[in-house]
């Protein structure tokens, strides 16, 4: 696909091909993101940062990605700091801030919303999540993230096993996931859910299509040895009551004893984050911090990488980055670091 001036709005949109370009200029920003060098190639360019549904970390990647090119960033936070909270439609709203901003990054609380969004947009559009939908750059940056774990223990994406566990009803990231992995070959997809909360059925129509190995239980022992645990949250926000998501709450949790017992000595743990810490929650107990093979926040920082390729490829830049590079001043390296 050509990127530039493109709405990023779905998974449906990338070939093995777009994909790798994406990670090809990810890579490249590596000396950016770790503050090594900066690059000013988006010098005077403004993102309009529009979160209408909570969020820490997509919505600060996004503006730190944005940043690390040179670019500025102007955010909205919340439903009823919007005009949305008086009646306008999310085209007036895209036809306004538009004409703010060079590129928007969006999140908002219902499914198709940012694709309605993007139709009144002057300016590419990229998902940052409509409700139970999609999540496209999460599963960009869970597949990089999946390709370079694997790449260390001399494995590729084709021929992986991977376990998603959890809430894969309303979790968009692993819908999203799952749609990307249908790209590539001979995938084993081990599903691990309650019942009621089970991978919808047009995502698994998709794995099927592709030919991919399925198997669905509601149950952890025994199920966990695959190259790839993507755990994730119960979607609380998702369910028409706080006593019926409770009831679910705390149902898979990986610590350290039980990934010693289920999991290979080399698989790898994923969650898109937050994981929920809370007493009956835990769904990754913090005695896995101290597991190498605990992803989680290698796989957050991953995010700026992805999120920063997005933007060059939208904006048409990516082949000018280094042309604009500069020195960071104040970089001090981390081992230099001191406590007061």
């Amino acid at each position: 696909m050509s990127f530039k001036g493109q709405h990023i709005l779905s998974v449906n949109q990338f070939d093995l091909d777009s994909i790798q370009s994406i990670f090809q200029v990810a890579h490249s920003m590596e000396p950016y993101a770790s503050r090594h060098k900066r690059t000013k190639v988006l010098d005077g360019a403004i993102l309009g940062n529009l979160f209408f549904e909570s969020s820490t970390r997509t919505r600060v990647s996004f503006g730190c990605a944005f940043n690390l090119l040179g670019g500025e960033v102007r955010e909205t936070t919340g439903m009823q700091s919007s005009a949305l909270a008086k009646g306008e439609s999310l085209f007036d709203t895209a036809r306004v801030l538009s004409s703010y901003s060079d590129v928007i990054a969006m999140r908002h609380p219902q499914a198709g919303s940012v694709a309605e969004f993007a139709e009144g947009s002057r300016v590419p559009v990229i998902n940052g999540g409509d409700g139970a939908n999609e999540h496209p750059t999460q599963a960009l940056l869970d597949l990089f993230t999946i390709e370079k774990e694997l790449a260390a223990s001399g494995q590729s994406v084709d021929g992986m096993h991977i376990a998603m566990v959890g809430d894969l009803k309303f979790g968009r990231t692993v819908h999203s996931l799952a749609k990307l992995l249908c790209l590539y070959k001979n995938i084993r997809f081990t599903l691990i859910s309650p019942k009621e909360l089970a991978m919808p059925d047009s995502v698994l129509a998709a794995i099927d299509n592709a030919g991919h190995q399925v198997e669905i239980c509601d149950a952890l022992e025994g199920k966990l040895g695959a190259d790839i645990v993507y755990q994730t949250r119960v979607q609380e926000e998702r369910f028409s009551s706080q006593d019926e998501a409770n009831l679910y709450r705390g149902k898979f949790r990986l610590n350290q004893d039980i990934y010693t017992k289920h999991c290979k000595s080399n698989t790898v743990i994923m969650h898109p984050l937050p994981r929920d810490s809370r007493v009956d929650a835990n769904e990754l107990d913090n005695d896995l911090n101290l597991n190498p093979n605990l992803a989680i926040f290698r796989q957050a920082d991953n995010g700026v990488l992805v999120r920063m390729a997005l933007f060059a490829l939208t904006l048409g830049v990516e082949h000018l980055i280094s042309k604009y590079d500069c020195d960071v001043p104040w970089y001090t390296t981390k081992s230099s670091i001191t406590s007061i």
